[in-house]
C-alpha cells in the first residue's frame, strides 16, 4: 500500500510538472523598471524608451525608466544591485562600462561578472574619425607624418571614455603619440576641432553631425570594415591607408540581476529582438546613425568576454587608469 501511494504521488507530481507553465510564459505580471546611468534626452536614453514603449505593448504592463547618471555610472549600479532577480528591474549599459572599468579602477562597487546577466543587445554606433573641414590630410599616413613631432591632439569626454579609447586605438595604428584633451561635454570637442584648437576626434553622427552640416568639420574615415550605407562617400580606415581591421563601436545592451530565471531572460531577449525588428524602430535608428544589435543572451555574453579581453590589453599597454 505504501509503495502504491508513493507511485501515485510521483505520478501526480510528474503530471503537474508537465502541465505547469514555464517560468517565463506569464512574465510580466506587474510594471518593469529599467535603470539607466544616462541623462534624459541622450541617444542611449531615447533608444531605451523607444524599445520600452514596444515592450509595454507586447506585455500589457507599464515599463518605467529610472535615469541615474553620475559617478562613472555607479549611482545607477547601486540602485540596480538592490533589485530582486525576478526580471522586474533591468539595467542598460555600454560595452565600456562592463568590459573596461574593471581594468582602469583598482576597486569597483560592483562585479561585472557576478552582478549582471546579459539579456539582449540594443544598438551600436560606429565612430567616425573627424578633422577640420579644410584640413589638408587625405590619408592616415598624412596624419602619421604630422603626428611624429607629438603636436597632435584629440578630444574626448574623459579618460577611459569611448572617444578616448578610439584615440588610443588610432595612436596604436599610427605608431605615434597624441594628446588626449577631455571635455565635460563631448560636443565641445567638435567645436574645438572646427576652430583648429584640436587636431581630430572620434564620435557618432548624432554628436558630430551638426558641426559637419555647418561645414566646420568633416568625416575623415569610418571606423568599420565596410562603408556606412548612409554615408557612402566616407571611406573606411583601410581605404585611407590604415589597418583593414580597424573598428571602433560603442554598443548598448540590457542586463538583469544575476539569478534571474533563464526562462525570463529568454523571453525578454525575444521581445527586445522583436522590437528591434519593427520597421519604425529600424527607420528611427537609421535616422540617428545607429544600427540594431540583435543576438541571443549567449551572443552578448561572448561579445562582452571578447571586448573585456581586448580592452584589458589596450588599457595595460597604454597605462590607462582612473585611480
Amino acid at each position: 500500500m505504501r509503495r502504491a501511494m508513493i507511485s501515485v504521488i510521483a505520478a501526480l507530481g510528474a503530471a503537474f510538472a508537465l502541465s505547469a507553465p514555464a517560468k517565463g510564459e506569464d512574465y510580466p505580471q506587474k510594471p518593469v523598471n529599467i535603470v539607466m546611468p544616462y541623462p534624459t534626452g541622450t541617444a542611449s536614453d531615447a533608444v531605451m524608451r523607444m524599445v520600452g514603449a514596444k515592450l509595454e505593448t507586447y506585455w500589457g504592463q507599464p515599463v518605467t525608466f529610472e535615469n541615474r547618471p553620475g559617478a562613472n555610472n555607479w549611482v545607477a549600479v547601486e540602485a540596480f544591485k538592490k533589485a530582486k532577480p525576478d526580471g522586474y528591474t533591468l539595467f542598460e549599459a555600454e560595452n565600456f562600462f562592463i568590459a573596461l572599468q574593471r581594468h582602469v579602477f583598482k576597486k569597483l562597487p560592483y562585479d561585472p561578472d557576478k552582478d549582471f546577466v546579459p539579456v539582449a543587445g540594443l544598438f551600436e554606433a560606429v565612430s567616425f574619425l573627424m578633422v577640420k573641414a579644410d584640413s589638408p590630410w587625405k590619408t592616415l599616413p598624412d596624419i602619421a607624418a604630422a603626428a611624429k613631432d607629438g603636436s597632435l591632439s584629440y578630444g574626448s569626454s574623459g579618460v577611459a571614455s569611448s572617444m578616448h579609447i578610439a584615440g588610443v586605438k588610432l595612436e596604436t595604428a599610427l605608431g605615434a603619440k597624441m594628446t588626449n584633451v577631455p571635455f565635460k561635454d563631448a560636443t565641445q570637442a567638435f567645436t574645438a576641432i572646427g576652430n583648429g584648437d584640436l587636431s581630430l576626434g572620434f564620435a557618432s553622427t548624432s554628436l558630430a553631425g551638426p558641426m559637419v552640416r555647418a561645414g566646420k568639420i568633416r568625416y575623415f574615415a569610418y571606423a568599420d570594415t565596410k562603408r556606412n550605407p548612409n554615408y557612402p562617400d566616407v571611406p573606411t580606415f583601410a581605404e585611407v591607408g590604415g589597418p583593414a581591421s580597424f573598428t571602433h563601436k560603442a554598443w548598448l545592451s540590457v542586463f538583469a540581476p544575476r539569478g534571474t530565471p533563464q526562462a525570463i531572460v529568454t523571453k525578454i531577449n525575444a521581445d527586445i529582438v522583436r522590437a528591434l525588428n519593427e520597421p519604425d524602430i529600424r527607420e528611427k535608428f537609421s535616422s540617428m546613425g545607429i544600427a540594431p544589435r540583435i543576438g541571443s543572451p549567449d551572443d552578448l555574453t561572448k561579445a562582452l568576454a571578447d571586448e573585456t579581453k581586448l580592452l584589458g590589453e589596450l588599457a595595460k599597454a597604454n597605462e590607462i587608469s582612473l585611480d
